[in-house]
């Protein structure tokens, strides 16, 4: 590992893990390319995170005064980051050996490309899985692709800091699907490529998943499709693609609210439904968001 002048800066944000940090960080620490840093952000973790990181000599540790969230912690490591590319690993996955290897290569032959993405191995509460159709990754200006959910994962992306810079760190106010928001924003304006090699490993099915936490995932990326449809006012074609997509996520958490015997919610999101449906044959931007952005993120769910 190349700690003064680093290519690649590894940002490895954490709660509560050091059951299985061990070997996501070892499996940094056995890439057989050299010159990166590897950044582990402790967002306050209890369990003895912090012995257990600085067994790994020359990683840098960041503890949190408190727990706020795995945007906050992305976000802390960003700010220390020195090296020209980002990649992120969480915390519960692994690395392939040459991960990062393959990846530096093809931004090197490809210098005009933001950001490249591989594919993935899936394990489910210790099987191997294959990935549904809805996950099929994609190359290009693949930001229709991106809108129903999100198929690039955090940890098999690397990307330029200066294009991360550009169009904004993740979302602290989000406690989840930060990472669909942040690719939302990226290839609306940029183009990605997706290496088909499976260098990285994936663990599902444990507690502490994001996804088993919250109820209603889908209030998150309307949050953030609202969001983009403010601030970067997409025409033609994108500009439908978000509507749609805002349509079809209303329905779902309506319908949803409905079978949870949450009249309130789901007349809120049945009215947000037919708002989105009307603006599908309007052509005039969208000035005002339908939601309160705190409805949205801290609505009750159960």
């Amino acid at each position: 590992m190349n700690e003064r002048d680093p290519q690649i800066s590894v940002i490895v944000p954490t709660f509560n893990r050091a059951w299985c940090l061990e070997e996501t960080l070892a499996s940094v620490r056995r890439q057989k390319f050299s010159s990166y840093e590897l950044i582990v952000v402790d967002d306050a973790s209890t369990d003895g995170t912090e012995r257990l990181v600085k067994m790994f000599e020359g990683a840098q540790y960041i503890r949190l005064e408190r727990n706020r969230g795995v945007s906050v912690a992305r976000n802390a490591g960003l700010r220390r980051a020195k090296g020209q590319y980002i990649c992120f690993l969480d915390s519960d996955d692994h690395w392939v050996e040459n991960k990062l290897e393959r990846q530096w290569e093809w931004m090197q032959t490809h210098p005009g490309c933001p950001a490249c993405y591989t594919d993935e191995i899936w394990i489910r509460k210790g099987v191997r899985v294959n990935p549904a159709k809805k996950h099929r990754k994609y190359s290009g200006y693949i930001f229709q692709h991106c809108l129903p959910l999100c198929i690039i994962s955090p940890s098999s992306i690397m990307l330029k800091r200066e294009v991360l810079s550009r169009i904004g760190g993740f979302d602290e106010a989000m406690p989840a699907c930060e990472d669909y928001d942040l690719w939302l924003r990226l290839t609306y304006l940029y183009p990605v490529q997706f290496l088909e090699e499976a260098l990285i490993v994936k663990f599902g099915g444990h507690e502490d998943q994001l996804s088993a936490r919250y109820w209603g995932m889908d209030r998150f990326r309307v949050y953030a499709l609202e969001k983009l449809l403010v601030r970067q006012k997409p025409q033609g074609e994108a500009r439908r693609g978000v509507l749609e997509m805002l349509v079809e996520k209303c329905g779902i958490l309506e319908a949803g609210y409905r079978n949870r015997g949450k009249p309130s919610e789901t007349e809120t999101f049945l009215a947000a439904r037919q708002h989105y449906a009307a603006m599908l044959g309007e052509e005039d931007n969208f000035a005002q968001p339908f939601f309160d952005p705190e409805f949205l993120l801290n609505v009750e769910s159960n």
